[in-house]
C-alpha cells in the first residue's frame, strides 16, 4: 500500500451532495455566490439523509492541461497569497487552496460560512502563479474547483498549520514547525485481504472568525461506498496544535472493519529493527512507537516495526481514554537527517471524549521498502459492527507535537534495542535473539542502589534466557536485558515485560511483536 500515493488521490465525488448555486464572478475576493443557511446540527441531517441513499460516484475529468502535469511542474504551482481567505484580517488564520492537477484529479467544495449562511468559494487561475507549471490557458467558464486547502498563522504566513489534501487525509504541526504523520477522518477495512475503503471528504466549510481569534471552526462532509459522516473541527495552533474534532457517523451498510480516529504514519528502520538498515541514516521513521492509555488506567507501549508481510494487532479496551503513535526519540544524532529532520516530527496523541464503550486499539503494519510509503496505521476498533440505520456519535482531542498533554506516573520506555543473542565469547549453537529495554523516570531515580527490582517478563513462545535489570547512571534509569530462543516456527511471538518493587509497578508495560527471520536465515 502506497499510503503517501494515496495521499496524492481525491476519491470520487458524490453527486448528490450539497448541491449549490455558484456564480461566475471571477472579482477579486475568494466567496462570490448564494448563500445558504448552515450549521453544524443541518450537516449531521445532511449527512443522514445522504447515506439512506444510495452511493453515487462521480468522476470528474480534468482538462487535458492539468491531467499531464508531472509531478516537479505540479509542484511549482503557487498560490498567491493576497488571494488567501481571511487575508490581512488579523483572525489568527488564512485559508490558502491547493490546485487541481497531476494526480489531484477530484474537486472539493469550499465554504465560507458568516453569520450562519455558507457561501461558495470559486476558483479562479488569478489565485495562482502558474508561470513555472507550463500552463498557458485554463477554461474559466465553469467552476474548477480545489483539490484541498492549508492553515496558516496569520503572523507566519510563510509556515503551515495544518493542511487537508486527499481523501479525508490531513496534517498538522507544533512548535517544531514540521509535517510528518498524518490523521484521517475515517478508515475502512484496513488491512484486510481485500482493498481497503477510503473515505473521502467532498465538502468543507470555514466559520469566520472574529478578529483576534485563537480557534478556527472547520466542518466537513465525509462520503464512501459504506458510509457518510459530518465532522467537526476546532483548529488551535500553538507549540502543540489541538484540534476538537465530534463526528456523526452514519454507516450505509454493516462494516466489518472501522476505524475511528485512524493515524497514519511510516517506520523504515530504527534501533529495534535494521532489517532494512541499508541507509546512511541510522534510522528512518516518523513515529517510533504506539503508547496507550487504557480504560482501566494501564499505559502501554509497543515499538514500530517494518515487517515482512502484513501485521495485525489488536489490544482490547474498554473506554479508552487515548492513545496515539509517538516519536520519543529526539535526538538528532540518531538520525543523521538534516533534510527532513525526522527527529522533529510531530506526535500525534488521540484524547478520547466520552464513553468510546468496548473495542480495540488496532495497530497495523505493513511492509516498506523505503521512506515514501506510509506502513503504520492505528485506530480504535468499536466491538460492535456498525449497522445500517445506525448513528455513531464520537468526540475526541488530537494533539500534535513533541509530546502527549498526558505522560506515565510510571517509568517510560526511551529505546528498545535489538540484535544477535548468546554469551561474548562463547561458542553459539543455536539462534537467539537479544532485547535491551531502557526505563526512564517515574520512581526509578529514587531507588536505593541495593533495591530489588522484580522483572515481570512473559513470552508466548521459545524460551527467555539470561534476564537482568541493571540501573544505567547515564540515563538515570534502568536497562534490562534478555534473549530469546524462538521455537521452529516463524510465525510472531509477542512478549510482554514490567519491572516493580515489592510487587507494584515501576514501569508502563513494554508490549513488543518479534517476528523471528526465516529458518534458513537464523544464523549462530
Amino acid at each position: 500500500m502506497l499510503r503517501r500515493e494515496l495521499l496524492k488521490f481525491i476519491l470520487a465525488l458524490a453527486t448528490s451532495a450539497v448541491e449549490r448555486t455558484v456564480s461566475a464572478d471571477s472579482r477579486h475576493g475568494a466567496t462570490v455566490g448564494a448563500t445558504e443557511p448552515f450549521d453544524y446540527a443541518w450537516l449531521k441531517g445532511y449527512a443522514h439523509t445522504l447515506a439512506a441513499q444510495p452511493y453515487v460516484a462521480t468522476p470528474t475529468t480534468l482538462p487535458p492541461s492539468l491531467a499531464a502535469l508531472d509531478y516537479n511542474h505540479y509542484q511549482s504551482i503557487r498560490f498567491r497569497d493576497q488571494h488567501a481567505l481571511w487575508h490581512g484580517e488579523q483572525r489568527g488564520v488564512e485559508m490558502r487552496f491547493f490546485h487541481l492537477g497531476f494526480l489531484f484529479n477530484r474537486a472539493v467544495h469550499l465554504f465560507e460560512v458568516v453569520d450562519g449562511r455558507a457561501q461558495p468559494i470559486t476558483y479562479h487561475p488569478e489565485y495562482f502563479d502558474l508561470r513555472a507549471s507550463g500552463l498557458t490557458h485554463i477554461n474559466t467558464d465553469t467552476d474548477l474547483g480545489f483539490a484541498g486547502f492549508r492553515i496558516v498563522d496569520h503572523l507566519n504566513p510563510s509556515i503551515d498549520v495544518a493542511a487537508f489534501l486527499g481523501a479525508s487525509y490531513f496534517r498538522a504541526v507544533g512548535a517544531d514547525k514540521q509535517y510528518g504523520m498524518s490523521a484521517r477522518g475515517l478508515a475502512i477495512d484496513t488491512g484486510m485481504e481485500r482493498p481497503e475503503e477510503f473515505p473521502v471528504f467532498t465538502h468543507f466549510w470555514f466559520e469566520r472568525p472574529v478578529p483576534g481569534a485563537t480557534t478556527v471552526a472547520i466542518h466537513a462532509l465525509l462520503d464512501s461506498p459504506s458510509c457518510a459522516g459530518a465532522y467537526r473541527f476546532l483548529v488551535t495552533p500553538g507549540a502543540t496544535l489541538m484540534m476538537e474534532v465530534d463526528a456523526a457517523l452514519y454507516p450505509r451498510q454493516t462494516i466489518e472493519r472501522l476505524g475511528v480516529a485512524p493515524l497514519t504514519s511510516m517506520y523504515q528502520t530504527g534501533e529495534n529493527d535494521r532489517r532494512l538498515a541499508n541507509d546512511i541514516r541510522p534510522e528512518i521513521h516518523d513515529s517510533d512507537g504506539l503508547a496507550m492509555w487504557t480504560g482501566h488506567g494501564e499505559w502501554i507501549w509497543r515499538p514500530l516495526e517494518n515487517p515482512r508481510g502484513l501485521r495485525f494487532n489488536q489490544y482490547n479496551d474498554e473506554n479508552p481514554r487515548g492513545f496515539g503513535l509517538l516519536q520519543r526519540d529526539r535526538n538528532f544524532d540518531h538520525y543523521q537527517d538534516d533534510a527532513v529532520f525526522y527527529e522533529k516530527r510531530p506526535s500525534v496523541w488521540v484524547e478520547t471524549k466520552g464513553n468510546w464503550g468496548r473495542g480495540a486499539v488496532t495497530l497495523v503494519e505493513l511492509a516498506a521498502p523505503n521512506e515514501t510509503f506510509d506502513n503504520i496505521v492505528a485506530f480504535w476498533y468499536p466491538e460492535r459492527q456498525p449497522r445500517a440505520g445506525d448513528e455513531l456519535l464520537f468526540a475526541y482531542r488530537l494533539h500534535w507535537g513533541r509530546s502527549p498533554p498526558v505522560t506515565p506516573p510510571l517509568a517510560m520506555v526511551v529505546a528498545t534495542r535489538t540484535g544477535l543473542g548468546g554469551v561474548v565469547g562463547h561458542k553459539r549453537d543455536y539462534f537467539s535473539w537479544r532485547f535491551a529495554v531502557d526505563f526512564v523516570g517515574g520512581s526509578l531515580p529514587l531507588l536505593a542502589a541495593e533495591a530489588k527490582v522484580e522483572i515481570n517478563l512473559e513470552t508466548a513462545r521459545g524460551k527467555i534466557e539470561i534476564p537482568s535489570a541493571r540501573p544505567l547512571s547515564p540515563l538515570r534509569g534502568y536497562r534490562v536485558i534478555f534473549d530469546l530462543r524462538p521455537d521452529d516456527r516463524v510465525e510472531p511471538i509477542n512478549l510482554k515485560l514490567t519491572l516493580a518493587l515489592d510487587g507494584a509497578p515501576l514501569t508502563e508495560t513494554w508490549f513488543y511483536q518479534y517476528s523471528p527471520p526465516p529458518l534458513a536465515e537464523q544464523k549462530v
